[in-house]
């Protein structure tokens, strides 16, 4: 018998559901907005009522994080994200303006594929397949290989739901046979309008080279800035709810934290009293090696788990009961990885005379990693607010907030979202929270209000001279001259 390669069924799988979900979406964009929205509300349903059962998926396939907070982020992704897009006008006309005489009308991209990460993978396919559909689109999922078998019972459950409600099968698809080959062709296939890509730089880069069109994210590495008018107890209480929450794995979560000098000692007072463990200086060192890997990229071994989780693999002890590791540092760089983006209860420790070097400070954090992405500022100066929503280069500045949770719209009045643009200086199509509107094209049907004649300038009557009138009035004065 003979032997068929992993990469060329691959291959041949994902060929075959972009043809159904060609057919499919083609039937699907003509039932119109409340049929749609009808499907939509269905598949949310779905999502939130198996939220449990997907939770418990991940966590034991992957090991990364913790299952009530999976819980909790596969209920956002359903009830939260839908409630937030449900009055979306996305279909047809949308918006009429006729004082202007403009009429815009939404169109669907056609298929998408979603690139989904190992780090909240159930949560980002529900997430992802509700802005897709809400949008008029189909969308065909490659799932992280680490999270292959709880992405795919997702896509199945949801997949399921919309068709129940009336969607057309090949709607929602997935790659059971994820490989690169076959990504690659997800990626590049002419009948793939656009890739909506949440993961790693490499994936990232991957997809805007692809030749299609693309909404990628990549990596934050969000400082959070404790100004002195802050309320200190708060702000410390946020950053280690931020940073708990599904054990640190929302990219959007807090990376460092920046003090001014004349509060050191008070913030890190209440860090130790709210469970945090500062590491000494050989400590520091046994946990620095297992941040990063050789190659300089995150080492997944850490990914998700607890402070005892990474304190065991380090070979150090800490208190019972740690909730995050903190070394002091000075330095920032791509050599130094506790200024680099840590997915775990891991934090930087930085203090600067001011909030003026300290926002120096962020900026280099930032440039050094996670440019574009996220910033925390805990403070109750409004003018120091300000300067800093003005001179920092993200696409979100979250105040008084946990960083996790106030990124993807849980605690702020951002549009939920768990695919978060970094703009163009972070390599990002966009700077939005990732919803619908990204999705679809607006057609513009405009009348005409002017004529040609209408465009031309004004001429002023009592002002306007020509060549046979100059002319005209110079042979009047030679005439005259001449008497």
């Amino acid at each position: 018998m003979e032997l068929i390669y992993d990469d060329l069924k691959s291959i041949q799988e994902v060929r075959c559901l972009i043809k159904k979900a060609k057919e499919a979406q083609k039937i699907y964009c003509e039932l119109g907005q409340e049929k749609i929205d009808h499907i939509v509300k269905k598949v949310a349903e779905a999502g939130e009522k198996n939220a449990e059962k997907l939770a418990k998926l991940a966590v034991e396939e992957t090991g990364f994080g913790n299952y009530e907070d999976k819980i909790i982020k596969n209920k956002f992704a359903s009830r939260v994200v839908y409630e937030s897009i449900k009055d979306l006008k996305t279909i047809g006309i949308i918006k009429e303006d006729m004082e202007k005489k403009v009429i815009e009308i939404g169109t669907p991209v056609g298929v998408i594929a979603g690139l989904i990460p190992s780090t909240n993978p159930t949560s980002t396919a529900i997430y992802k397949s509700l802005i897709a559909l809400k949008a008029g689109n189909a969308i065909i999922f490659s799932p992280h290989p680490n999270a292959k078998n709880s992405i795919i019972e997702a896509v199945k459950i949801l997949s399921e739901a919309a068709i129940n409600a009336g969607a057309p099968e090949g709607i929602i698809g997935c790659m059971t046979i994820p490989t690169m080959e076959g990504t690659d062709e997800l990626m590049k296939n002419n009948d793939v309008s656009l890739i909506l890509a949440t993961g790693g730089s490499a994936m990232v880069k991957a997809a805007y080279s692809s030749g299609t069109p693309a909404i990628g994210v990549g990596p934050g590495n969000g400082p959070a800035f404790i100004e002195k008018s802050a309320d200190i107890t708060m702000a410390v209480k946020r950053i280690v709810d931020s940073k708990t929450f599904d054990n640190g794995v929302i990219c959007a979560s807090e990376q460092s934290i920046v003090v001014e000098k004349c509060i050191k000692e008070n913030v890190i007072n209440e860090l130790i009293g709210q469970g945090c463990y500062f590491l000494n200086e050989e400590e520091t060192e046994k946990v620095s090696k297992f941040i990063l890997r050789a190659n300089g990229t995150m080492n997944p071994q850490i990914v998700g788990k607890t402070a005892k989780d990474i304190a065991n693999m380090a070979g150090i002890t800490i208190p019972n009961g740690t909730k995050i590791l903190i070394s002091e540092q000075e330095k920032v760089g791509k050599n130094y990885p506790f200024s680099r983006e840590k997915l775990a209860p891991i934090l930087a420790f930085y203090t600067e005379e001011d909030w003026e070097k300290a926002c120096e400070k962020c900026i280099k954090l930032l440039n050094n990693e996670g440019i574009g992405h996220t910033l925390i500022i805990h403070s109750n100066n409004e003018d120091v607010i300000r300067e800093f929503a003005l001179k920092k280069p993200v696409s979100r500045i979250l105040v008084n907030t946990p960083g996790a949770l106030g990124g993807i719209g849980g605690t702020t009045n951002l549009i939920p979202a768990l695919t978060l643009g970094c703009g163009a200086v972070g390599g990002s199509a966009t700077s939005d929270n990732v919803n619908p509107l990204n999705l679809m094209n607006i057609r513009r049907l405009a009348y005409g209000i002017r004529e040609l004649e209408d465009l031309k300038p004004k001429k002023e009557n009592s002002l306007e001279i020509n060549d046979e009138l100059i002319y005209s009035i110079t042979k009047l004065v030679i005439e005259k001259l001449n008497c």
